[in-house]
């Protein structure tokens, strides 16, 4: 069982980390939403949370950061916000997870990791686990926001069919892939905390042995004498 939760917790950690650089990787790239326009059909534009793109089909890019933070648009704001609290959150789940798990020499009590030690170590790894979930749903939120808005005006009747309109950038599809790693990550921990403290609180069988050997070996000799 304890071979078990150290795979675990170390599958865990490794989603956690491919969670938290997807993340990163949304935070950072101008990919949220895109846009072409059949009047330049070698340009597109990419617009991310920190600036915006021109793209050319020739491989020119030309970016601009936005010029005011209380122009941006709300959905905009909302995203540095929370995808920059879902960063904070989930390095320091991370940072607290590291410690508590058994493969990690830390947190140890004197007897090797028995009692008050064990006990320290399961409530880092469920805090850790909660930092994940809270983490992933933080990266959800903005993302499946600008997704959401994109449909609605993407579809929307009162434009005409000749305005361009936005659709999905890779950053969004990057941004879910994070949020379900992180949720995954934070999940795989609490379970695991949760079956290790209940395998540690089941009471084990006592055996009693009678140590009827004398009493043969005695018998034994009565005979023969």
């Amino acid at each position: 069982m304890e071979a078990c939760g150290r795979s675990s917790e170390l599958l865990a950690v490794c989603l956690w980390l491919g969670g938290w650089l997807c993340a990163l990787a949304s935070t950072i790239l101008p990919h949220w939403l895109s846009m072409s326009t059949e009047l330049l059909a070698i340009e597109s534009y990419q617009l991310g949370l920190w600036e915006t793109c021109v793209v050319q089909d020739i491989g020119g890019m030309e970016c601009r950061s936005y010029d005011s933070l209380l122009g941006l648009a709300h959905d905009m704001k909302l995203g540095r916000v929370l995808m920059c609290a879902s960063l904070a959150t989930g390095m320091l789940g991370l940072l607290v997870t590291i410690p508590g798990m058994q493969m990690v020499n830390s947190c140890r009590d004197g007897d090797g990791g028995g009692g008050g030690g064990g006990q320290a170590k399961r409530t880092l790894v469920m805090l850790g686990g909660v930092l994940a979930v809270l983490s992933g749903i933080l990266c959800l939120i903005p993302v499946s926001y600008v997704a959401h808005l994109a449909v609605l005006r993407f579809f929307d009747e009162a434009l005409p069919d000749v305005v361009p309109r936005w659709e999905f950038g890779d950053a969004l599809f990057c941004g879910w892939a994070a949020g379900f790693l992180l949720c995954a990550a934070g999940v795989l921990l609490l379970v695991t905390a949760a079956l290790g403290s209940a395998s540690r609180r089941r009471p084990r069988p006592q055996y009693r042995y009678e140590a009827r050997g004398g009493e043969l070996t005695a018998a034994k000799r009565s005979e023969y004498v």
